[in-house]
């Protein structure tokens, strides 16, 4: 059930009405993601069904969850399904609305075409044509950072075809795709008069979250259970290409390569809009030293302890990460890429965090 510091409220998408200001909603889990929506889920029991399910309309009914008076995440219910005698909701959060939306106008109604634009420019002209039809304003704000990362080329210019009827959502994950692209993540709070809700995209450049050594996951302290560890040579490479602009002959091209006493192994690493060589050159480098690292820890799930209270950390943060178990020992620097909570877990609340190596990247604070 719903704990006394948490309530979960539901809202008209167009209207803006309160629908509910306590949904009794159990089995509660739900998160962010780096480069995603994120996504929420929980269960109402049968004597609860007929005075709530009018309160979440799939498709057009906003949900929070507040804590300890905070809203921590914010969505759109999108499922909502009867299985026995136990219904089970599910949502999702800002941007997964873009994937119900399409270029009916073609060039974003103006916006576009693209040549060696700003990629988080490109984040913010979807999100304007979305919001710029009728019915269609969710009121989601986009944050004004910049980049040097670019799309598109005169000979290639990236464009919205109205006959394409291009989806949104997947052009905006088209842009946040690859290397050295802006990331973006979903958040949600009260304003500072507590009279309306502030949906954001928050972008990062040149990434999302900072190095964290206040807090640390570890085995036999906040780790719950064994993770596993991968071992993968699909991923490994001691040979990287760095691929850059042009086209035959005359498309740029830098090689970072080892000898490390391992079969020869090779990764293309394609760059299509960089043409310095000394970039591409470091770029190959620094793809080359990740590579080389053989082993990762993919998944954890934690209890909540103050080595890393639940809610600590935000999407794209590094934590020192230490797993020891029968058969790995692992330590090293791990960037949290997805994180679902779970406040009424059995034996208290835990967390399941999906983690990825940790890159060199600079970073941008955590605004």
């Amino acid at each position: 059930m719903t704990g006394p510091d948490r309530r979960i409220l539901t809202q008209h998408a167009l209207t803006g009405e309160w629908l509910t200001h306590s949904l009794p909603l159990q089995d509660l889990e739900f998160g962010s993601e780096l480069n995603g929506p994120g996504a929420l889920t929980g269960t109402l029991k049968p004597r609860l069904l007929a005075q709530s399910t009018a309160l979440v309309d799939p498709g057009t009914s906003f949900i929070y969850v507040e804590e300890a008076g905070q809203i921590t995440w914010g969505g759109i219910v999108w499922d909502v399904r009867p299985r026995g005698d136990v219904l089970t909701l599910e949502a999702a959060s800002w941007s997964s609305y873009l994937q119900r939306r399409h270029d009916l106008h073609g060039k974003l109604n103006g916006r576009g075409p693209y040549t060696y634009a700003d990629r988080t420019q490109v984040l913010r002209d979807i999100w304007d044509y979305a919001q710029s039809v009728t019915d269609g304003d969710l009121g989601v704000v986009v944050d004004t950072t910049t980049s040097t990362s670019t799309i598109g080329t005169p000979a290639d210019p990236y464009a919205f075809n109205a006959w394409e009827t291009p989806n949104l959502g997947d052009r905006f994950d088209d842009v946040v795709t690859g290397d050295a692209t802006p990331d973006y993540t979903c958040t949600t709070e009260w304003n500072t008069s507590r009279t309306d809700v502030i949906k954001r995209i928050r972008i990062g450049w040149p990434r999302l979250g900072a190095r964290r050594t206040d807090i640390s996951f570890s085995s036999g302290v906040n780790i719950i259970d064994d993770p596993e560890v991968i071992l993968s040579g699909d991923e490994y490479a001691q040979v990287v290409i760095a691929s850059g602009l042009g086209d035959g002959s005359a498309k740029r091209r830098q090689t970072s390569a080892v000898r490390d006493g391992r079969l020869r192994l090779e990764h293309v690493l394609d760059l299509p809009d960089i043409k310095a060589n000394d970039v591409l050159a470091a770029r190959a480098a620094r793809e080359r030293t990740r590579r080389q690292k053989l082993g990762s820890v993919a998944e954890i799930v934690i209890r909540d302890h103050p080595a890393a209270p639940l809610g600590s950390w935000q999407i794209g943060d590094d934590i020192y990460t230490r797993v020891h178990n029968a058969w790995t020992s692992y330590t090293g620097w791990c960037r949290i890429t997805g994180s679902a909570t779970r406040p009424d877990a059995p034996g208290g609340p835990q967390a399941t965090i999906q983690l990825a190596p940790a890159d060199t990247f600079q970073y941008g604070g955590t605004s």
